[in-house]
């Protein structure tokens, strides 16, 4: 706990003066801006593995989203997706990203997009992901035994099941060149 407090200190206070140079709103908006066609595409990604069922949902997700954001990730700025529960282990959070998901996942209130100063040269930006009824189907609380058994072999340390409709899931990040 003494360890999350200390990197909160760093990334909320210490670029606070930071960040009061930075316009917040230009940066929120080119966040968003880059965050956006990952988003488009890897809804149409799963809507497309969904029409073939879960089982076949989980297999094109596993290819396609690494892919869907390298593709996105151009001209500097990278863009991807994290979460405190892992399905896939290469979307954990980078050390910046962290405090962003200790408080989305603890105030609610607090889920607006947010920015932090990275280093000399980087801006991160980080927007929450909340469940959508699409989502459920291979996120949720009850899994068909195929898609389960799927999950294990793919995924054996999965925790990125439980979850219902409008739930907290993680978020969509930015790293943009300053």
């Amino acid at each position: 706990m003494l360890h999350a407090a200390l990197i909160l200190s760093f990334i909320f206070m210490l670029p606070a003066c930071e960040r009061s140079k930075l316009n917040e709103a230009k940066w929120k908006e080119a966040g968003a801006e880059a965050v956006l066609p990952l988003k488009k595409s890897l809804k149409q990604a799963l809507v497309t593995g969904l029409a073939d069922g879960p089982v076949a949902a989980v297999s094109a997700c596993r290819l396609e989203a690494p892919k869907l954001a390298e593709a996105q990730s151009t001209g500097g700025v990278k863009v991807g997706r994290a979460s405190q529960k892992l399905r896939n282990p290469s979307n954990a959070a980078k050390l910046w990203m962290q405090p962003f998901l200790e408080i989305y996942e603890k105030d609610p209130e607090r889920r607006e997009p947010g920015i932090v100063v990275i280093d000399e040269e980087t801006v991160g930006y980080v927007e929450p992901i909340f469940m959508q009824p699409l989502c459920v189907s291979c996120h949720g609380a009850e899994l068909t035994p195929d898609l389960q058994a799927k999950l294990g072999e793919l995924y054996p340390d999965d925790q990125a099941t439980g979850y219902a409709a409008g739930d907290f899931r993680g978020i969509f990040w930015a790293e943009l060149p300053r």
